[in-house]
């Protein structure tokens, strides 16, 4: 295998040795052996020059990991700080959209009140009827529910999850019943 030449790396290596980091880290870095760094090293006379903070005539090797962990640390944190407030900018302005809704309704009485198909369920009883759709494509036959039906608490009780269930078709109505 042929010897890769370090000198266009000579500035990142001085300042590498000037950080402290070690022979074996800037060799994994520059993905050559630790005799390369070592002897490059002493062809350019970096070996004269002190790590920054370093004790003269103390070699010590500076573990600069707990340093880049916090950077990344502090990173993922600003990331999720960044996710928390689109959140919650979101929420405000859902917040603002509902009462802009509800001061239209408020202004539209006479107007018959229509039902939001986005699964607020606010307000809902129990037992009262949700709205549905019965689809009968390609792939098969399926009952799509209001998304307010995870509010319902007998819902939430008997039919969570996946249960088994008795179809009966009939000319003005389809019922399901859990099977157990």
């Amino acid at each position: 295998m042929a010897r890769k030449s370090l000198r266009p790396h000579l500035n990142q290596i001085r300042t590498w040795t000037r950080q402290g980091r070690t022979d074996a880290w800037v060799a994994h870095q520059l993905e050559v052996t630790v005799q390369q760094i070592a002897s490059f090293k002493r062809e350019a006379g970096l070996l004269d020059e002190e790590p920054e903070g370093a004790a003269t005539g103390y070699e010590e090797e500076i573990d600069l990991r707990a340093e880049d962990d916090a950077r990344i640390a502090a990173e993922l944190e600003a990331a999720e700080q960044a996710r928390r407030e689109a959140e919650e900018a979101e929420a405000a302005a859902q917040a603002r959209r509902e009462a802009e809704e509800a001061e239209q309704e408020g202004a539209e009485l006479a107007a018959p009140k229509r039902r939001s198909r986005r699964g607020r369920g606010r307000g809902r009883t129990a037992g009262t009827p949700l709205e549905g759709t019965f689809d009968h494509g390609e792939e098969g036959y399926g009952l799509w529910l209001d998304p307010a039906v995870v509010d319902d608490p007998v819902y939430a009780e008997h039919w969570a999850g996946h249960r088994p269930v008795a179809v009966t078709i009939e000319e003005d109505q389809i019922v399901i019943r859990r099977s157990e």
